[in-house]
Protein backbone atom coordinates (compact mmCIF):
# COMPACT_ATOMS: atom_id res chain seq x y z
CA UNK A 1 0.00 0.00 0.00
CA UNK A 2 1.32 3.62 -0.54
CA UNK A 3 -0.63 6.43 0.81
CA UNK A 4 -0.06 10.06 0.30
CA UNK A 5 -0.77 12.15 3.68
CA UNK A 6 -1.91 15.94 3.84
CA UNK A 7 1.05 17.09 3.71
CA UNK A 8 1.90 15.79 -0.34
CA UNK A 9 -1.87 16.42 -1.22
CA UNK A 10 -2.07 19.59 0.35
CA UNK A 11 1.78 20.66 -1.13
CA UNK A 12 0.34 20.04 -4.29
CA UNK A 13 -2.47 22.20 -3.96
CA UNK A 14 -0.13 24.68 -3.02
CA UNK A 15 1.88 24.46 -5.69
CA UNK A 16 -0.65 24.32 -8.37
CA UNK A 17 -2.48 27.44 -6.93
CA UNK A 18 1.28 29.27 -7.70
CA UNK A 19 1.40 27.56 -11.08
CA UNK A 20 -2.19 28.50 -12.25
CA UNK A 21 -0.94 32.23 -10.29
CA UNK A 22 -1.77 35.77 -10.23
CA UNK A 23 -0.69 36.82 -13.18
CA UNK A 24 3.01 36.72 -11.68
CA UNK A 25 2.02 37.73 -8.54
CA UNK A 26 2.79 36.73 -5.43
CA UNK A 27 0.68 34.77 -3.81
CA UNK A 28 -0.43 34.48 0.10
CA UNK A 29 -1.12 31.79 2.11
CA UNK A 30 -3.84 33.07 2.97
CA UNK A 31 -5.36 33.39 -0.46
CA UNK A 32 -4.50 30.15 -1.51
CA UNK A 33 -6.32 28.42 2.31
CA UNK A 34 -9.31 30.48 1.24
CA UNK A 35 -9.49 29.30 -2.44
CA UNK A 36 -9.51 25.93 -1.60
CA UNK A 37 -10.64 26.12 2.32
CA UNK A 38 -7.86 25.20 3.80
CA UNK A 39 -5.78 25.70 7.32
CA UNK A 40 -3.56 28.19 6.73
CA UNK A 41 -1.53 27.73 9.68
CA UNK A 42 -1.32 23.99 8.54
CA UNK A 43 0.20 25.29 4.99
CA UNK A 44 2.72 27.59 6.64
CA UNK A 45 4.16 24.40 8.04
CA UNK A 46 4.38 23.02 4.17
CA UNK A 47 5.67 26.35 2.68
CA UNK A 48 8.84 25.87 4.58
CA UNK A 49 10.54 22.40 2.97
CA UNK A 50 8.91 23.87 -0.55
CA UNK A 51 11.04 26.80 -0.19
CA UNK A 52 13.74 24.96 1.07
CA UNK A 53 13.62 22.52 -1.85
CA UNK A 54 13.89 25.35 -4.18
CA UNK A 55 10.12 24.62 -5.39
CA UNK A 56 8.99 28.36 -4.18
CA UNK A 57 10.67 31.83 -3.47
CA UNK A 58 9.44 34.05 -1.20
CA UNK A 59 8.37 37.40 -1.32
CA UNK A 60 8.79 40.04 0.56
CA UNK A 61 6.38 42.73 1.44
CA UNK A 62 3.14 44.22 1.63
CA UNK A 63 2.38 42.66 -1.59
CA UNK A 64 4.67 39.50 -0.66
CA UNK A 65 3.54 35.88 -0.97
CA UNK A 66 4.99 33.23 -2.59
CA UNK A 67 5.37 31.99 -6.45
CA UNK A 68 7.50 29.32 -8.10
CA UNK A 69 10.94 28.57 -7.85
CA UNK A 70 11.10 27.46 -11.11
CA UNK A 71 9.01 27.59 -14.09
CA UNK A 72 5.75 24.80 -13.51
CA UNK A 73 7.00 22.76 -16.85
CA UNK A 74 10.30 22.19 -14.71
CA UNK A 75 8.91 20.82 -11.46
CA UNK A 76 6.95 17.22 -11.48
CA UNK A 77 4.70 16.08 -9.12
CA UNK A 78 7.53 13.99 -7.90
CA UNK A 79 9.56 16.43 -7.17
CA UNK A 80 7.32 17.96 -5.03
CA UNK A 81 5.73 14.38 -3.29
CA UNK A 82 9.38 13.43 -2.50
CA UNK A 83 10.01 16.65 -0.97
CA UNK A 84 7.15 16.58 1.30
CA UNK A 85 7.01 12.50 2.04
CA UNK A 86 9.80 11.18 1.51
CA UNK A 87 10.50 8.42 -1.16
CA UNK A 88 7.43 6.46 -1.69
CA UNK A 89 7.22 2.85 -1.61
CA UNK A 90 4.92 0.49 -2.52
CA UNK A 91 4.68 -1.71 0.86
CA UNK A 92 4.44 -5.09 -0.32
CA UNK A 93 0.71 -7.57 0.70
CA UNK A 94 2.22 -10.41 2.00
CA UNK A 95 5.78 -12.16 2.46
CA UNK A 96 7.25 -11.54 -0.85
CA UNK A 97 9.77 -14.12 -1.25
CA UNK A 98 9.02 -15.38 -4.49
CA UNK A 99 10.87 -14.14 -7.90
CA UNK A 100 7.53 -13.32 -9.51
CA UNK A 101 5.75 -11.29 -6.24
CA UNK A 102 8.90 -9.64 -5.73
CA UNK A 103 8.81 -8.42 -9.94
CA UNK A 104 5.24 -7.38 -9.84
CA UNK A 105 6.26 -5.41 -6.57
CA UNK A 106 8.73 -3.86 -8.71
CA UNK A 107 6.74 -3.33 -11.68
CA UNK A 108 4.23 -1.09 -9.90
CA UNK A 109 6.81 1.04 -8.20
CA UNK A 110 8.24 1.48 -11.27
CA UNK A 111 5.33 2.65 -12.89
CA UNK A 112 4.19 4.95 -9.65
CA UNK A 113 7.80 6.63 -10.36
CA UNK A 114 7.43 7.16 -13.58
CA UNK A 115 3.74 8.63 -13.18
CA UNK A 116 4.78 10.55 -11.07
CA UNK A 117 8.39 12.04 -12.48
CA UNK A 118 6.49 12.65 -16.14
CA UNK A 119 3.43 14.92 -14.62
CA UNK A 120 4.60 18.41 -14.44
CA UNK A 121 3.01 21.08 -12.38
CA UNK A 122 2.08 23.28 -15.90
CA UNK A 123 -0.29 20.24 -16.62
CA UNK A 124 -1.64 19.50 -13.03
CA UNK A 125 -2.33 23.53 -13.26
CA UNK A 126 -3.84 23.43 -16.83
CA UNK A 127 -7.63 23.39 -17.02
CA UNK A 128 -9.19 20.98 -19.65
CA UNK A 129 -11.92 21.42 -22.05
CA UNK A 130 -14.45 20.41 -19.68
CA UNK A 131 -13.71 23.38 -17.85
CA UNK A 132 -12.66 20.70 -14.79
CA UNK A 133 -9.51 22.33 -12.57
CA UNK A 134 -7.45 19.46 -11.32
CA UNK A 135 -7.73 19.64 -7.36
CA UNK A 136 -6.20 17.76 -4.74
Amino acid sequence: MMKISTKGRYGLTIMIALARGSEGKPLSLKKIAQMYELSEHYLEQLISPLRNGGLVKSIRGAYGGYRLGRPADEITAGDIIRLLEGPLVVVEGDNCDETTKRMLWDKIQQAVDRVLDETTLEELAKEDDTGYMFYI
